[in-house]
């Protein structure tokens, strides 16, 4: 079942046209029916991702592939929400029936913290993130390197995800720990 409040309210017009088949022809594959917002940048090596079948990813939206063995897939009626960012020096993963909010950052990757070696010049640390079907991260929650968010889970309002995510758990805090689950 897809998200009929949104997509009931998302009325094209032709400069909306234009710009969702600009966009498709920059990436890896995207699905019928997606929708990209204005303002929506694919940076770097757009064609490493891969967008649903009627996926929706709202404006302010980064998405980013950083080197040219990263990968980015989101799933079919998955909706990125406002001013989201999602860096990948691996690999992002987002499965389908998805629901992230406003200002969410994930990025599989952060710098080493060696002592003696200047931050800035030390390699990247990466893993994997991946979201299973059926969740919603809500607004500013930051999910990071390493994390299987598995299927039916919510995260919470500016929750830090450092961990795995059990099936249906609600997670929050900072770092996120279980605080309920869906009934």
């Amino acid at each position: 079942m897809t998200n009929q409040q949104l997509r009931k309210h998302l009325k094209l017009t032709w400069r909306d046209r234009l710009r969702i088949s600009f966009i498709r022809k920059k990436l890896g594959s995207c699905g019928e029916g997606a929708y990209f917002d204005k303002n929506v940048e694919f940076m770097r090596y757009p064609q490493l991702v891969s967008v649903g079948s009627a996926a929706v990813v709202k404006e302010g939206v980064r998405i980013c592939p950083c080197n040219q063995q990263a990968s980015v897939a989101i799933g079919d009626r998955t909706t990125v929400g406002y001013h989201t960012f999602i860096f990948a020096s691996e690999s992002i993963s987002i499965g389908n029936d998805c629901l992230i909010a406003p200002f969410v950052y994930i990025v599989d990757s952060d710098h080493g913290i060696e002592r003696g070696i200047p931050i800035n010049q030390q390699p990247n640390q990466t893993a994997p993130i991946v979201i299973e079907d059926d969740v919603w991260i809500a607004t500013g929650a930051k999910i990071l390197k390493g994390v299987r968010v598995h299927r039916g889970a919510i995260i919470a309002a500016g929750a830090v995800v450092n961990q795995d995510v059990p099936p249906y758990a609600i997670v929050g805090g900072m770092p996120a720990k279980t605080i309920g689950e869906r009934k």
